[in-house]
Order: C-alpha cells, then structure tokens, then sequence
C-alpha cells in the first residue's frame, strides 16, 4: 500500500534504506524504446550521496542493474525491475535512534501506525527510497522526449531566504550542472555554498525552493475533475521526502490579484496556434496543459536528523534529548533536483499515454 505510482505508465518502489537495495518496477513502458543502465545512470549520479561537502559524506556508487523489460537493449513491453544494492551502510550510527524519536522525522508516526519501523537509516522513509524514482524518471524522460520533444529542467530556486533570479523560459541543465548547489543564478551560487556549509559545520540544517520548467508540452494533457494535471504534479512531487509546499504558475502570489490582472490573454501566434500573452495560469488550465510551460515550485523543510541536541521521547514514553549521528545532508535542495524532474516526467509521461489512448477512440 502507498508504494505504486501511475496509472498506464506506473511504478512500485522498493528496499529500505540499509536493507540490501532499493529500486523499482515499471509496468507500462511501450515496447522498443531503446534504453541502457547508462542512460539511467547520468540521472542516478546527479542524485547520489557523497557528490560534494554540501552533501551526505555517504558513500555510494549507486550503479543501477536492470534485471528485467530489456531484450538487446530495446524494451519488450514487460516489466522492467531496476536494483540498485546499497554498499555504505552503518547501522551503528542509529544505535540510540532505535529508541528515541527524531523530532519532525518520521520515527514516531511509522511506530504509531505499523508498531513496528526498521530504525538503520530510515528504513522507508529514507530519501534512499528515491533512486527507483529517479531511475524510472530517466525512462520517462525519454519517452517524452521522443514522443513529444518535451524538456524538464529543474533548478534550486532558493536557500533559506536567498533567492536566485531565474528566467525559466531559458534556463538549461548545462547551467544547472555547472555547479554542486545546481542552482543556475552564478550570483548566488557562492553564497548559498556558504550558507549551507555553514549550518553543516553547526550540526543544523536548512530548507529551501526547487523549481521546475517543463517546455514543449502538447495541449490537452490532464483529465478532469480529479485527475487534473497540477493535482497530479502536486501529489507526485509532495510525496518526495522533506516537502511541504507545492505551487504552480503565480502560486500565492495570485491571490494579490484581481482577475483582470491574473488572467492570461489569449493571442493568435505566426503558426495560427492560440497562445496565452503571460503564463500566470503555469501552463494548465482547467486541470488540462495549454500548450504553455509548465512551471511549478516545491517547498523543502530543513533536514530533519541533525547533531544539535534536541528535546525528544523515547519510544517508551520517557523524555530525553538526541543528538543525531549518522550521515545526513545539511540541506537536501541540491539533491532534489533530480528528484522533482523524475516526479514531473512521470506524471507527464502517464498523461501523455493517457491522452494518446483516448485520441486513438475518436
């Protein structure tokens, strides 16, 4: 329950975070797509531990192997399961936490609802689970270029209260890539390094805002009432560990407005296509793509596990203090980068599928 994601193009996680592995399976992917483990390689190694002193000092290789869909190297309609095995792990350093809560993580609620949690890193909870995300995200990312020449490109957007100026039209993943916060403002770059290795070396940690372009989109992507496409996004990019906000186009910021000034004009373009004059609406409208960019912001909360010493309970009932060991980022914005750009192409890959097939009836 709660592992599988999708509706044609679907996915099922799975492992725990100091278990053997993690990873996922893909049921849906059309047959004949040519993919290799090195393809979803790239988006694995932007995601993985240990990339740079802003991040986890875990040290994994995170080499995926796909154990199944693929036949000489095209898929075959089936199943596709991708393992990742983990190789870094050090339990020990969860000793304590096994019996005390880390506040604002998810210890206490898995306890209050299964009785029972596996307490070495996380188990399930751990943005470990992530890399079968990820990993299925590069399929879907390539589907959607193919079929549509859809591009997603996801940036962070602030540290903290430092905000970069990003023109999301002309943002590229060159940019996005050129430094270890991937942030693509070069006038913030340094100073939000120094605000994160700064809470590292306080044993704190900091949030912040990712966001992501998704350009080229076709018109008529989403399905209402309840399958809207920005409902859809925002379930699938909420469910990501550390979040807790999700905008699309003006966000709050439209509640400022009077409609006059919100609405989007429409405008006949040179190819005779109805274009909107701005893109306040954030490329859906009605719960369906317009044609525009799709432009959406996440919310990420301070990593929770932290080395200041905070008040807690055990699991027993008795108060205490932790401080937490282990291994941790400091701020997970930079990997979750990769994160929200798997989330958002497996939402658009499943509605494209899902339009497609609709248009084939009429």
């Amino acid at each position: 329950m709660g592992s599988t994601f999708g509706h044609l193009f679907r996915i099922t996680t799975f492992g725990e975070s100091h278990g053997g592995g993690v990873g996922v399976v893909i049921d849906g992917c059309p047959p004949q797509l040519e993919i290799s483990e090195a393809e979803i390689q790239l988006e694995l190694d932007r995601r993985r531990p240990g990339q740079s002193k802003i991040t986890t000092p875990r040290k994994e290789s995170d080499t995926c192997e796909i154990i199944s869909g693929l036949f000489e190297g095209k898929t075959l309609g089936t199943p596709i399961t991708i393992l990742v095995r983990n190789k870094d792990a050090r339990s020990q350093d969860y000793n304590e936490m096994a019996l005390k809560y880390r506040p604002s993580h998810a210890d206490a609620t898995y306890d209050a609802k299964y009785g029972i949690r596996n307490w070495q890193g996380g188990g399930r909870s751990s943005a470990r689970e992530t890399i079968g995300r990820v990993a299925a995200g590069a399929i879907a990312k390539k589907i959607l270029q193919q079929v549509a020449g859809v591009e997603i490109v996801a940036y962070v957007k602030r540290i903290k209260d430092l905000e970069a100026v990003v023109d999301s039209d002309t943002v590229t993943l060159e940019q996005v890539e050129s430094n270890i916060v991937r942030c693509p403002d070069s006038e913030c770059v340094e100073r939000m390094i120094d605000l994160i290795d700064r809470a590292r070396r306080d044993k704190d940690s900091l949030g912040g805002v990712v966001e992501c372009v998704a350009r080229n989109l076709p018109k008529g992507l989403g399905e209402p009432v309840f399958d809207k496409l920005e409902a859809d996004l925002a379930k699938a990019v909420m469910s990501l560990p550390a979040t807790k906000g999700f905008e699309i186009g003006s966000g709050f910021a439209g509640t400022t407005m009077t409609g006059s000034e919100h609405n989007d004009e429409f405008y006949i373009d040179e190819k005779g296509e109805t274009r909107t004059i701005t893109n306040r609406s954030g490329g859906i409208q009605g719960g369906i793509s317009n044609g525009e960019n799709i432009i959406i912001r996440t919310a990420f909360k301070p990593t929770a596990t932290i080395g200041k010493e905070q008040h807690t309970v055990t699991k027993t009932g008795e108060e205490t203090v932790l401080a937490a060991k282990g291994r941790h980022d400091p701020c997970v914005l930079p990997r979750a980068v990769p994160m929200v750009e798997a989330m958002v192409a497996l939402v658009l890959c499943d509605h494209l599928l899902r339009h497609h097939a609709q248009c084939k009836l009429i």
